[in-house]
């Protein structure tokens, strides 16, 4: 038995189980894996669009599937200073890296370069294991890049 996905919801109305992914599964548009109560779970969906966690996934047959965010490697980076935190997130972003952010602190991808990086820029950097679900970006909400 499988079940096969060609919709996303943003939430559900009855769900009936779940995957637990690894960030780098989230962003792809076609997987398989194996839901919480052991069922195969084929994947298809569009493609440039990050799965979010909570997001609700409708299988062909009805079913409601959610995603659940895996726990995960990340380096972790913390400071107290405002305008050290926002020159940290800045040389990050000018990289291209994905982070998520809250207040003062921010998650990435362990990289031992960058993390030496935002080290010498005054932030305290550890790894941990948690859910890394990064921001996506200015054009990831359908604002798309406009030309005049």
């Amino acid at each position: 038995m499988f079940y096969e996905v060609y919709t996303r919801l943003d939430h559900g109305h009855h769900i009936e189980d779940s995957v637990v992914l690894e960030h780098d599964v989230r962003v792809k548009g076609r997987f398989k894996v194996t839901s919480q109560k052991g069922v195969e779970v084929r994947v298809f969906l569009e493609r440039g669009k990050t799965l979010r966690v909570g997001e609700v996934l409708k299988t062909q047959c009805g079913k409601e599937i959610q995603v659940v965010g895996a726990k995960e490697t990340v380096a972790h980076a913390t400071c107290d200073n405002w305008e050290t935190f926002s020159k940290a997130c800045y040389h990050l972003g000018n990289r291209h890296v994905k982070i998520q952010v809250g207040e003062r602190w921010l998650v990435m991808k362990p990289d031992y370069v960058l993390e030496e990086m935002l080290t010498l820029l005054g932030l305290h950097v550890s790894q941990k294991q948690a859910v890394f679900d990064p921001e996506d970006g200015a054009y990831s909400n359908g604002g798309g890049h406009h030309h005049h």
